[in-house]
């Protein structure tokens, strides 16, 4: 079993910055993707980003592309969510999931792609 630790989220007026952080423990030698959803009140929890466990292959849904940025610190088994140019509608609690079941390759963008959830944690961009 993988825990998982979100913390980051906060207030900030458009246009500007967060940084997001996933902090991963237990059993995470059986990791092989980390992934961030988002769900704003009244609505479906959204893929926003994905990256393999070793780093390599981001994959991002096409609202946040170009402006969020995803990737892994090794020693502190930490994946991070670097929120730039941020607007109104990207306001939702934000979550990182985990995948430990093995697959073949390719982005995984499905809830049901993954197989540990974190609590989240809020975002709110004011304009």
């Amino acid at each position: 079993q993988v825990q998982l630790v979100e913390s980051g989220g906060g207030l900030v007026q458009a246009g500007g910055s967060l940084r997001l952080s996933c902090a991963a423990s237990g059993r995470t030698s059986n990791t092989l993707n980390m992934g961030w959803f988002r769900q704003a009140p009244g609505k479906e929890r959204y893929f926003v980003a994905s990256i393999k466990w070793s780093g390599g292959s981001p994959y991002y849904a096409e609202s946040v592309k170009d402006r969020f940025t995803i990737s892994r610190d090794y020693d502190k088994n930490t994946v991070y969510l670097q929120m730039n140019s941020l607007k109104p509608e990207d306001t939702a609690v934000y979550s990182c999931a985990v995948r430990s079941r093995y697959y073949s390759g390719g982005p995984l963008w499905r809830e049901v792609d993954y197989d540990s959830w974190g609590q989240g944690t809020q975002v709110t961009v004011s304009s």
